[in-house]
């Protein structure tokens, strides 16, 4: 009879298509969110020596919704395309556990963030002492926060269960209905988790709006021109209204299905108010990245600069089309000068004559793109052997600077060339490493 109760459990309450629905809305935000922490990643790792001590809250949030998205959409996605949980009782309390502890972990870490931004902004003088140890302490009292929350209901403070609508695993709303220990760890998660960073978040960037209307005014009243710090002001501020609307969108749904679940008649609550809050929270995971890399500056110029980059050499040969891989190279030029004699500016003919030679450093194969167009534009055209130029052929070259009339009154010519004297060296090498400017410049 227990088995029975159990399948009932985990078989999906609302209708096939709405399954599928939910399946396809899941995918796509797996999607979003996979390709837009990546990404995130990427452009932070490219900038790691100009990061500031508040941007590691960044990192976080992207480390914490990656983990969300790798160990929760699989299992939702699948569960929904076939109507029912997949996975048994145990993976359910596990699926539970991860949900809690990434959900709490990227909540807690931008209540974090918006109170450094208060205190950058509104208060610089004690703002400007914040360092990289104060960011990570902060962080690692995130994830003591988070995991306080999520390891409680293994201890019985609440339940992990099936979610009402039987796809997906939560805290066991059911019995926060029913047993007063579960209900106050429930209102426990409401005022903690929700009420406090919701107060929070929203006191701290109304501050940051405060502080930067009093500046514009203040500008405003010496110049009557748009300014750098202007346009700066106008980012915070978009910032700042996007990272509100974003909590709010994401966690406003459960919240109150938690607490409609906590105190009202569960069984009058239809599965689908359920199902379409948990969409909303695992929504969470893609808010982050839009808005660092659509509204922050300096993170869209990397992002599409690499981007660029990347599909330009894609494209230009850093991948033939029969899969055959070019071959960055560096070119050395090497220029052997022998001796001159001072009087004449001219080679003995014991001596040979100034040979440039250009040649391939150990041509080396692509392995990566990144690496590719790391030494764009000097990619292999062909693979031949190093060309020589030898300028034995004439020997009247001159190589000082110096005007030579010919005997028919041909006009004066000038020629630069290098003159080493015989006392002090024999052989002079001169070797050159060529590097490419754009490849320079891409990695500086």
């Amino acid at each position: 009879m227990g088995l029975k109760a159990e399948d009932m459990a985990f078989h999906s309450n609302i209708s096939v298509p709405m399954d599928i629905i939910v399946a396809v809305v899941y995918s796509v935000f797996g999607v979003c969110s996979l390709l837009g922490n990546s990404t995130l990643l990427y452009v932070l790792y490219k900038k790691k020596h100009l990061l500031k001590p508040a941007e590691c809250f960044i990192i976080n949030l992207a480390v914490s919704d990656l983990g969300l998205t790798l160990t929760l959409y699989p299992m939702a996605i699948t569960s929904s395309f076939y109507h029912r949980w997949l996975y048994g009782r145990t993976v359910c309390f596990v699926y539970a556990f991860c949900g809690m502890l990434f959900g709490l972990c990227s909540l807690t870490t931008l209540t974090l963030l918006s109170m450094v931004c208060f205190v950058k902004v509104c208060y610089p003088l004690y703002g400007n002492r914040f360092n990289s140890f104060h960011g990570r302490l902060l962080i690692a009292c995130a994830w003591l926060y988070a995991l306080l929350f999520a390891c409680s209901p293994l201890v019985h403070w609440g339940e992990y269960g099936p979610e009402p609508y039987g796809t997906a695993c939560c805290i066991d709303w059911r019995l926060s209905n029913q047993q007063a220990t579960a209900r106050s760890y429930t209102v426990a998660l409401f005022i903690f988790c929700y009420i406090l960073p919701c107060c929070i978040i929203v006191a701290s960037y109304m501050g940051i709006l405060v502080t930067v209307q009093a500046s514009r005014k203040t500008m405003e009243q010496h110049s009557s021109r748009e300014t750098h710090m202007s346009s700066i002001q106008t980012i915070i501020v978009k910032l700042s209204v996007a990272v509100c609307i974003g909590f709010f969108a994401a966690w406003s749904p459960y919240a109150m299905v938690s607490m409609w679940a906590a105190f009202g008649q569960i069984d009058n609550i239809p599965p689908l108010a359920f199902a379409v809050p948990a969409m909303f929270a695992k929504s969470s995971t893609i808010y982050n990245p839009i808005i660092n890399l659509l509204l922050r500056p300096n993170f869209r110029r990397i992002m599409w600069r690499d981007v660029g980059e990347l599909y330009h050499n894609y494209l230009k040969g850093c991948l033939w089309p029969k899969g055959q891989t070019k071959c960055c190279r560096k070119m050395n030029i090497k220029v052997r000068l022998g001796t001159t004699h001072r009087k004449t500016s001219r080679f003995p003919s014991s001596v040979s004559p100034p040979i440039m030679t250009i040649e391939d450093q150990s041509c080396q194969r692509c392995e990566d793109t990144f690496t590719c167009f790391r030494h764009y534009p000097t990619m292999c055209a062909d693979n031949g052997k190093a060309a020589k130029w030898d300028p034995s052929v004439d020997q009247e070259m001159p190589v000082s600077i110096k005007q030579k009339q010919t005997s028919e009154g041909e006009s004066s010519r000038k020629s630069v060339m290098a003159t080493v004297r015989t006392t002090e060296t024999d052989n002079f090498h001169i070797t050159l490493e060529m590097i490419p400017r754009p490849s320079q410049e891409a990695w500086s």
